[in-house]
């Protein structure tokens, strides 16, 4: 019996672990305690163990520099930034604006708030990074308002969870900072490499809406059209003013993008957004301020930028050329749109255009000033977490200062980011540093060659590997979080990928597409359990409409949630089916030719002597000698 148990030391620990997490002990605490008890009992066994298991107490000493070097990684620092970003933004209102502005824009059309959310959601997941900040705030803000317009209960709850857990997937994802961290990649490359899924994801979800809407479209109506906002004094509601503008800056974006040399990817598509934003915002904030009532301080606005770029172009100043094109096209469509209103009674830019510009560019400038510095290698993840941060204080400041409301980012909703974060990172490195001591453990029983040997052995190879690893981080997503399931099972599964020659990448964005369905399903669904906390129990009076409404039961948000569990899973899919959806990373790499870099070495090969040559393996090993 002892020598049964020494050697197989391995899979009783992870069974052990499995166990003690079932019984509900903490995870950080049920990981440390197994590594400490399992060494012990390894070290006892030693004498009936294998000749390669060879765990002794002075291995003990290692604690230390594992947890020194969890705290030290600069890496996971960027984790308290965007979870602070995320809180800052979530109490400055932010949500509440960005989903009233687009729910007018979508209007009668059917599933229009469904849309609505799903949009929000992808923008604040792109902004906040974290799931419970985005599904209690759309909870609150939007089901009130899809329950008055006679939603049914599972759509409604159903699209405000599942676009919430977009944060997941979409950077500046939290779970993808941790997840490089344990692959031992990129987080730039992880978050180039989740773009495209996260987008086509959201995408999945809009139609999944779109279908509800003609098939079903009580479950999904429009707006009455006495509940649209922001008319024009005829009662249009001046969505073709909105379409002429972005299409404009769209364009004109783009031509600003084709200067700069950069095609394609990831890299084109943020810059030509922040740049299309900026000049959206430049034509709105001209008609607003100048208009048709100051056309002659428009024209020289106008002139002026027009001026400052021919001079900037012709000196060479790229930087301060592209900024006055910006400045210019904004300035042109300004005067532009003052002459046609003062001269034919043709507003070019409308009440509806101002409010989606004045609402939407303040956070698509901060997805710039995080994503696009670091995509276009500006700055480290760490960084842009950083300056997200710092720009989520000035944008909700600034916020406040624009709607005179005291209410917003004062000094008691600082002092809560920065506890909830705090709470958030220490619970987060406890987690990490109880998985380092599991890990020596683990390791030091040739767990990872069991893993390894469990793994290969599948039929199917590299497809039956990951067939198997998604139905097991599926079936652990009902137990555990994603944050445990980034500690406990991405470092047992990534060597055996490695050794299969899977990129990494590729991997660690699929299982994180899986890892949101820890969200979405029960019994510990925390995307329904956040937005059970804040969907109504009982009946209540509408305060618009004064009807009395049912409440929204459990039941209807457990339902609600199937088909959109549904297609995270049929996303994994895709993404296994369509690699390059995350492998487009690679496209600005440079690319190493080893042939050429031997011939480059068999040039260096200059004779030194009648019978000497230079000997390269011999200095490669003298410049690793530090004696």
């Amino acid at each position: 019996m002892v020598h049964l148990i020494a050697q197989n030391l391995a899979p009783i620990m992870f069974a052990a672990l499995i166990l003690f997490l079932l019984l509900g002990y903490p995870v950080a605490f049920a990981l440390a305690a197994n590594g400490l008890v399992f060494f012990a009992l390894a070290v006892e066994l030693a004498p009936f163990a294998p000749e390669s298991i060879t765990l002794s107490w002075p291995l003990l000493q290692a604690l230390p520099d594992r947890v020194l070097g969890t705290m030290s990684n600069e890496v996971l620092l960027a984790i308290p930034f965007f979870t602070f970003m995320g809180l800052i933004l979530e109490r400055s209102g932010m949500a509440e604006d960005l989903l009233d502005t687009i729910g007018q824009l979508f209007g009668t059309i059917r599933g229009g708030l469904g849309y609505a959310v799903i949009f929000v959601g992808a923008l604040l997941a792109a902004t906040t990074g974290v799931v419970a900040a985005s599904v209690i705030s759309m909870g609150l803000i939007s089901l009130p308002i899809m329950l008055r317009y006679g939603y049914d209960r599972r759509v409604a709850s159903g699209v405000i969870a599942a676009s919430g857990t977009l944060a997941q997937i979409i950077p500046p994802s939290l779970v993808l900072i941790v997840m490089a961290d344990q692959l031992g990649r990129s987080v730039g490359d992880m978050y180039e490499g989740a773009f495209l899924p996260g987008i086509l994801l959201a995408g999945a979800y809009a139609l999944y809406i779109f279908v509800v809407g003609l098939f079903s479209p009580k479950a999904a109506p429009g707006l009455p059209v006495d509940a649209i906002g922001h008319k024009e004094p005829g009662g249009q509601r001046g969505v073709w003013q909105l379409s002429v503008m972005v299409l404009f800056s769209a364009v004109v974006a783009w031509w600003v993008m084709s200067q700069t040399g950069i095609r394609a990817g990831a890299d084109f598509v943020i810059l030509t957004i922040c740049i299309a934003t900026v000049i959206a915002l430049i034509c709105a904030l001209m008609n607003r301020y100048l208009g048709a009532r100051h056309l002659g301080l428009n024209a020289a606005v106008t002139l002026g930028a027009v001026g400052l770029y021919a001079y900037f172009r012709q000196d060479g100043h790229v930087t301060a050329s592209l900024l006055m094109e910006m400045v210019a096209a904004g300035a042109v469509y300004g005067f532009v749109a003052g002459c046609a209103e003062r001269f034919l009674g043709l507003r070019l830019v409308s009440a509806m255009a101002q409010q989606v510009t004045f609402v939407m560019v303040p956070p698509l400038l901060l997805i710039f000033l995080v994503l696009g510095t670091i995509f276009i290698g500006v700055a480290t993840p760490t960084e842009g977490g950083a300056m997200g941060a710092l720009g989520a204080v000035i944008l909700a400041a600034g916020k406040r200062a624009a709607d005179r409301m005291p209410s917003r980012f004062n000094r008691e909703i600082l002092v809560q980011a920065t506890y909830a974060t705090a709470r958030l990172s220490a619970f987060v490195l406890f987690i990490l540093i109880g998985a380092r001591v599991f890990s020596l453990t683990f390791y030091g029983v040739n767990g990872h060659l069991w893993v390894e040997h469990l793994m290969t052995a599948l039929p199917g190879g590299e497809v039956g590997f990951l067939i198997l690893v998604n139905v097991l981080v599926f079936f652990l997503a009902f137990f555990l979080d994603y944050f445990e399931l980034a500690f406990i099972v991405i470092p047992l599964l990534a060597p055996v990928a490695n050794a299969m020659g899977i990129d990494l990448v590729w991997f660690g964005v699929m299982l994180a597409v899986n890892m949101q369905t820890s969200f979405m399903h029960p019994p510990f669904g925390f995307a329904l359990f956040f937005l059970r906390s804040v969907a109504p129990k009982t009946a209540y009076r509408d305060r618009v409409t004064g009807r009395v409404m049912e409440p929204v039961t459990s039941g209807q948000i457990y339902w609600g949630a199937v088909p959109f569990v549904l297609i995270q899973l049929a996303m994994v899919a895709v993404v296994i089916a369509f690699p390059g959806l995350v492998t487009h990373y690679k496209a600005g790499a440079v690319q190493i030719d080893p042939a050429a870099v031997q011939g480059t070495f068999d040039q260096l090969q200059m004779p030194l002597g009648e019978d000497e040559n230079l000997d390269l393996p011999g200095l490669q090993g003298l410049g690793g000698n530090n004696n």
